[in-house]
Protein backbone atom coordinates (compact mmCIF):
# COMPACT_ATOMS: atom_id res chain seq x y z
CA UNK A 1 0.00 0.00 0.00
CA UNK A 2 1.21 3.54 -0.87
CA UNK A 3 0.17 6.89 0.03
CA UNK A 4 0.40 9.93 -1.94
CA UNK A 5 0.67 13.24 -0.86
CA UNK A 6 1.00 16.29 -3.42
CA UNK A 7 1.93 19.96 -2.75
CA UNK A 8 2.95 23.05 -4.51
CA UNK A 9 0.14 23.88 -6.98
CA UNK A 10 -1.03 27.45 -6.91
CA UNK A 11 -1.44 30.72 -9.09
CA UNK A 12 0.70 31.87 -11.80
CA UNK A 13 1.61 33.71 -14.22
CA UNK A 14 1.79 32.68 -17.98
CA UNK A 15 5.61 32.52 -18.56
CA UNK A 16 5.96 31.20 -14.85
CA UNK A 17 7.21 28.04 -13.17
CA UNK A 18 5.98 26.01 -10.35
CA UNK A 19 7.14 22.96 -9.06
CA UNK A 20 4.99 19.86 -7.45
CA UNK A 21 5.93 17.66 -5.20
CA UNK A 22 4.58 14.09 -4.49
CA UNK A 23 5.35 12.47 -0.93
CA UNK A 24 5.14 8.87 -0.82
CA UNK A 25 4.46 6.60 2.21
CA UNK A 26 6.19 3.15 2.72
CA UNK A 27 9.04 1.73 2.15
CA UNK A 28 8.76 0.44 -1.30
CA UNK A 29 8.39 3.76 -3.03
CA UNK A 30 11.40 2.44 -5.24
CA UNK A 31 9.77 -0.33 -6.53
CA UNK A 32 7.30 1.80 -8.09
CA UNK A 33 6.67 3.77 -11.42
CA UNK A 34 5.57 7.08 -10.87
CA UNK A 35 3.84 9.26 -13.16
CA UNK A 36 2.19 12.51 -13.20
CA UNK A 37 -1.50 13.39 -14.72
CA UNK A 38 -3.78 16.10 -14.83
CA UNK A 39 -7.15 16.96 -15.58
CA UNK A 40 -9.02 20.05 -16.47
CA UNK A 41 -12.62 20.92 -16.10
CA UNK A 42 -15.09 19.11 -18.13
CA UNK A 43 -12.06 16.89 -19.34
CA UNK A 44 -10.30 13.16 -18.95
CA UNK A 45 -7.47 12.88 -17.16
CA UNK A 46 -4.29 13.21 -19.27
CA UNK A 47 -0.69 11.38 -18.96
CA UNK A 48 1.78 14.17 -18.27
CA UNK A 49 5.16 12.82 -17.39
CA UNK A 50 6.65 9.52 -16.48
CA UNK A 51 9.86 7.99 -14.43
CA UNK A 52 11.27 4.21 -14.48
CA UNK A 53 12.04 3.21 -11.01
CA UNK A 54 15.59 3.72 -10.63
CA UNK A 55 18.05 5.32 -13.40
CA UNK A 56 15.89 8.09 -13.97
CA UNK A 57 14.85 7.31 -17.44
CA UNK A 58 11.77 9.64 -18.32
CA UNK A 59 8.59 9.86 -20.61
CA UNK A 60 6.51 13.40 -21.43
CA UNK A 61 3.54 13.99 -23.21
CA UNK A 62 3.78 16.13 -26.38
CA UNK A 63 2.40 18.95 -24.74
CA UNK A 64 5.06 19.37 -21.89
CA UNK A 65 8.25 18.08 -23.55
CA UNK A 66 11.22 20.85 -23.43
CA UNK A 67 8.72 22.45 -20.66
CA UNK A 68 8.11 20.28 -17.86
CA UNK A 69 10.96 17.62 -15.86
CA UNK A 70 9.76 15.00 -13.72
CA UNK A 71 12.69 13.28 -11.28
CA UNK A 72 12.56 11.21 -8.07
CA UNK A 73 14.67 10.87 -5.22
CA UNK A 74 13.95 7.39 -3.52
CA UNK A 75 15.81 8.41 -0.47
CA UNK A 76 13.41 11.18 0.27
CA UNK A 77 10.42 8.65 -1.09
CA UNK A 78 9.46 11.82 -3.00
CA UNK A 79 8.88 12.72 -6.90
CA UNK A 80 8.95 16.01 -8.54
CA UNK A 81 7.24 18.14 -11.11
CA UNK A 82 9.38 20.94 -12.22
CA UNK A 83 7.15 23.22 -14.66
CA UNK A 84 8.61 26.18 -16.50
CA UNK A 85 7.27 28.20 -19.52
CA UNK A 86 3.28 27.67 -18.06
CA UNK A 87 0.45 28.50 -20.47
CA UNK A 88 -2.91 29.10 -19.47
CA UNK A 89 -3.70 25.67 -20.97
CA UNK A 90 -1.92 24.17 -18.42
CA UNK A 91 -4.57 24.93 -16.19
CA UNK A 92 -5.31 21.62 -14.14
CA UNK A 93 -5.67 19.47 -11.02
CA UNK A 94 -2.28 17.36 -10.83
CA UNK A 95 -2.04 14.28 -9.62
CA UNK A 96 0.42 11.79 -9.00
CA UNK A 97 0.61 8.33 -9.36
CA UNK A 98 2.16 4.96 -8.60
CA UNK A 99 2.15 1.83 -10.57
CA UNK A 100 4.39 -1.43 -11.68
CA UNK A 101 4.19 -0.45 -15.21
CA UNK A 102 6.20 1.92 -17.08
CA UNK A 103 3.18 3.25 -18.47
CA UNK A 104 1.32 6.50 -20.08
CA UNK A 105 -2.47 4.73 -19.43
CA UNK A 106 -4.58 5.96 -16.44
CA UNK A 107 -5.40 2.21 -15.74
CA UNK A 108 -1.72 1.27 -15.20
CA UNK A 109 -1.51 2.74 -12.01
CA UNK A 110 -2.54 1.55 -8.59
CA UNK A 111 -2.08 4.37 -6.90
CA UNK A 112 -3.04 8.28 -6.59
CA UNK A 113 -2.85 11.42 -4.90
CA UNK A 114 -5.48 13.72 -4.11
CA UNK A 115 -4.61 16.44 -6.49
CA UNK A 116 -3.00 19.90 -6.14
CA UNK A 117 -5.11 22.32 -8.07
CA UNK A 118 -2.36 24.69 -10.61
CA UNK A 119 -4.02 27.64 -12.18
CA UNK A 120 -1.85 29.81 -15.16
CA UNK A 121 -3.25 33.02 -15.74
CA UNK A 122 -2.95 34.70 -19.27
Amino acid sequence: QVQLVESGGGLVQAGGSLRLSCAASGRTFSTYVMGWFRQAPGKEREFVARIRRIGGSTYYADSVKGRFTISRDNAKNTVYLQMNSLKPEDTAVYYCAAGPSYSSEVMSYDYWGQGTQVTVSS
